[in-house]
């Protein structure tokens, strides 16, 4: 019997153009699977984006630490590239100076993204809305349209899984135009000066507060007025992407002991005078023209924005390319809907990926599009892909995601970042190479290291079963 050629292959067609449709459209093209990938942005746009351009990041420009020793987001990072993962490929091209994190040019990124798709042979791009479920004919979809799902879309996945929505809020942060920063009161560090390069270890700008000056802030961001959702109040914020002001709410000190933590920094301008709080802002694009407030998402309406953030030393005259904004969430109840090949039980020709199945992050959203583009390949070519063992930083993430949650009732499936407790455990080791006895915080150092590098090998081994 003659191989199979392209023209005989069926398309998986992708619905959604953001990091997880993105890369599950990549996945597949590479792995010699047609594809069409079909994106609303263009004909029809959304609450957050601003752009028709594909993988548009819509709120940060990190993609967080990028430490793959001891960091599970790092770690995630490192696995996806070792798989040949378009967003970490184009995340690493389009990089920005920011310590020990990956940031990124959030708009050479996704031009990045958007052409290396559009070229591609096997990737056909079509810009239109789909509206309901797709036809019957199309046998293999993953429905990658995240958190800003259409309603007439969202409204027929509920109907088809019977379950009551699900949904959380999700915040932006502003974006400050870095000429405005007063720097006679600001300065370029990085946290504790990490970085390998000078750019990095001066990655972020640092606008410091002595408490009088953090008390009056704290009462105007309570006292502003806020965008408020009556119709969705009983709707959870995801812990991981708080608004400033609901952190405040929560106590006068929370945001020192958050996003406004004055640890690891020395203002150059003040030496032996240590910040009460310090505001850090994060560089938003290569040129360095804009800056974005780290931590700093917001519900406050777009006047009371102006005027409380420019409080902040250092922003007092601060230009605002973007104000801060809030959008809702939706997803799946994926342990109950969703098989181990992120298929939806009821209607296996269906596949899920990204926000929309209860991750939280670009990366994580991207780490499922990878998923469930070589599971869809792996059927396509009449092999089944087996799961990332649990030990990697993927098999954990959708091990958690299909399975791992323990319901404490109605509604308990909550958004989840990837982080070493969703990992099998490792016992910490009690001693060094040397035979030095390891104590305190060198001992959970060198077991996250264990586990990163035990996450490698097994990955390696899973990753020569994978047709992509």
């Amino acid at each position: 019997m003659p191989p199979m050629t392209h023209s005989d292959i069926k398309p998986v067609h992708v619905i959604g153009g953001g990091m997880a449709g993105s890369e599950a459209s990549w996945q597949l093209a590479r792995a010699g699977i047609p594809v069409i990938l079909h994106e609303m942005r263009g004909v029809k746009g959304t609450d957050a984006h601003h752009t028709d351009g594909l993988a548009e990041l819509v709120c940060s420009n990190s993609f967080r630490s990028d430490d793959h020793e001891t960091n599970a987001v790092g770690l995630l990072h490192e696995e996806m590239r070792r798989l040949d993962s378009i967003i970490m490929g184009e995340g690493d091209n389009n990089r920005l100076p920011a310590g020990g994190a990956l940031a990124v040019d959030r708009d050479q990124f996704s031009a990045a993204v958007t052409q290396r798709l559009s070229d591609h042979p096997l990737v056909e791009i079509r810009r239109e809305e789909i509206p309901a479920l797709p036809p019957e004919d199309w046998d293999s979809v993953i429905v990658a349209t995240g958190p800003l799902t259409s309603d007439s879309l969202s409204d027929a996945i509920l109907q088809l899984t019977g379950e009551g929505e699900l949904a959380f809020f999700d915040a932006i942060a502003p974006v400050v135009h870095r000429d405005s920063v007063n720097m006679d009161k600001a300065w370029f560090q990085s946290r504790y000066d990490k970085g390998e390069t000078d750019a990095d270890r001066k990655a972020y700008l640092n606008c410091p507060m002595d408490e009088a000056q953090y008390n009056a802030f704290i009462d105007a961001l309570l006292d502003a007025p806020k965008t408020e959702f009556k119709e969705w109040e009983d709707t959870p914020y995801f812990d991981g992407c708080l608004p400033i002001e609901v952190m405040a709410e929560r106590g006068r000190e929370t945001l020192r002991h958050g996003p406004m933590k004055p640890v690891g920094l020395t203002n150059p301008h003040e030496p032996d005078r240590k910040p009460h709080a310090i505001v850090q802002l994060r560089q938003d694009n290569a040129l360095g023209t804009l800056f974005n407030l780290v931590g700093f998402q917001t519900k406050m309406r777009y006047g009371a924005q102006t005027e409380v953030f420019r409080m902040i030393p250092g922003l007092d005259e601060a230009q605002f390319a973007r104000l801060g904004g809030i959008h809702r969430n939706t997803f799946l109840n994926s342990p109950k809907l969703l098989d181990a090949q992120l298929r939806l039980k009821s209607q296996p020709r269906l596949r899920f990926a990204g926000q929309l199945i209860g991750v939280e992050g670009y990366v994580e959203s991207a780490a499922m599009g990878l998923l469930a583009g070589r599971y869809a390949a792996a059927e396509r070519l009449g092999h089944a892909l087996p799961a990332p063992p649990p030990t990697t930083a993927l098999g954990a993430l959708i091990a958690h995601v299909t399975g791992g949650h323990i319901s404490h009732g109605k509604g308990s499936f909550q958004p989840m970042n990837v982080n070493f407790g969703l990992f099998p455990e490792m016992q910490a080791p009690s001693r060094d190479a040397e035979g030095n006895r390891i104590r305190g915080k060198a001992k959970s150092v060198a077991k996250k290291k264990l586990m990163s590098a035990r996450a490698l090998t097994d990955l390696a081994s899973w990753s020569a079963h994978s047709p992509a």
